[in-house]
């Protein structure tokens, strides 16, 4: 009989035991395997953190969600965020914590209904990594957007 858990965060069903994690781990692996797949990393590691607000704090996950708009909406490049917020994300510099804590993590309020997460992402295959990954990250733009939430702090 297979039992079916449902993500905390994401909403995502999980099957056969696969968490969200394990579908990061998979892209991830492509990754690695697959080196021209590495092309969107900044935009599979931000989708699922942004899918996983826990993993930010409040500030990051606020910064993180304006760090998709810049690459979807400006067209803004990995380089160029490198070169722009060199100074305000330097850990020596930076008042802030990037990474969310037990007691001081990002959240949205109310939840995100995700039309697209991981699981549909690797469902895809390697073949189509690269665009599902790019698919993922409009969607995920697109819900925030449609929300009209900020995320709580």
């Amino acid at each position: 009989m297979e039992t079916t858990q449902v993500c905390p965060e994401c909403g995502a069903s999980w099957h056969d035991e696969q968490t969200c994690q394990d579908h990061f781990h998979q892209m991830l692996s492509w990754e690695w395997e697959y080196p021209g797949h590495g092309e969107v990393h900044h935009l599979m590691v931000l989708c699922y953190h942004l899918q996983h607000p826990s993993l930010y704090s409040p500030e990051g996950l606020s910064a993180a969600r304006q760090l998709l708009a810049d690459f979807l909406e400006h067209g803004t490049t990995t380089e160029e965020v490198r070169r722009q917020r060199r100074a305000t994300v330097d850990s020596g510099a930076r008042t802030w914590k990037i990474k969310g804590t037990p007691a001081s993590h990002g959240v949205y309020d109310p939840p995100m209904h995700w039309t697209m997460i991981a699981a549909h992402v690797t469902a895809s295959g390697a073949e189509n990594y690269v665009e599902s990954v790019r698919i993922w990250a409009r969607s995920i733009h697109e819900t925030l957007k449609d929300s009209g939430t900020r995320a709580v702090y």
